[in-house]
């Protein structure tokens, strides 16, 4: 269906430029910030406001394009739920600014951290359900990367708690990336499949083929 490739589409271009808006975000920070050892939160609340706060906006904003083809598709209930709960995640953790480094935690640092939890945790389970409803190799991917993003995140508590925030730094990042793949190899998959060089809508083979098998089988009583 057009509008289900549209929003694939529109989908895509919102996960790039948000990747984009990013790495500008860790490029334009204080040299005194290590991206090792500190969040992407850490690196955002530098900046109120800024392009991280932004980046992060824009991929809220591009999974709920994603959330009516995705309904078309036949994905289940609890998968859309759990992609608007990562999305709504998002949108508090770029309102609600985390603490500055080394700084105790308040109200709303507690906030932003629960809600990025929320998050992280919501996309890998919401990514395992629509394997099922997407089909093809995307499957394949989506039950991968929703196992790596759990198993990132896992790290990542460790890193928070009993390692002492070691690398902290980089076990979210590489979250983040395998979560951000995730998302894309869903709007990719709604974008279209390719047959021939051309995008075609899912189910657009099975069509021709029952018009040719109509073709070729002789009418009754011939």
């Amino acid at each position: 269906m057009p509008g289900t490739r549209n929003s694939g589409l529109l989908a895509l271009g919102g996960i790039a430029l948000a990747a984009v808006l990013a790495v500008l975000g860790h490029l334009e920070v204080s040299d005194d910030l290590n991206p090792w050892s500190l969040t992407v939160s850490d690196f955002a609340v530098s900046d109120r406001g800024g392009v991280i706060d932004t980046a992060i906006a824009v991929l809220a904003a591009a999974t709920v394009v994603l959330l009516p083809a995705l309904r078309r598709a036949g994905a289940g209930r609890l998968a859309g739920t759990l992609l608007v709960a990562w999305s709504a995640g998002l949108l508090a953790a770029a309102v609600v600014p985390t603490n500055e480094p080394g700084l105790p935690m308040d109200t709303a640092a507690y906030l932003h951290r629960y809600a990025s939890v929320v998050a992280f945790l919501a996309l890998p389970v919401a990514g395992w359900l629509l394997a099922r409803p997407l089909g093809g190799r995307a499957a394949g991917w989506l039950r991968g990367l929703a196992l790596t993003s759990l198993l990132l995140a896992a790290v990542m508590v460790w890193s928070a708690y009993p390692g002492d925030r070691l690398l902290i730094g980089l076990a979210e990042r590489v979250l983040i990336l395998a979560e951000v793949a995730l998302l894309a190899v869903v709007a990719a998959t709604l974008a279209g499949r390719r047959l021939g060089g051309v995008a075609v809508p899912r189910g657009w083979e099975h069509r021709q083929l029952a018009e040719v098998a109509r073709e070729v089988t002789p009418a009754r009583g011939a």
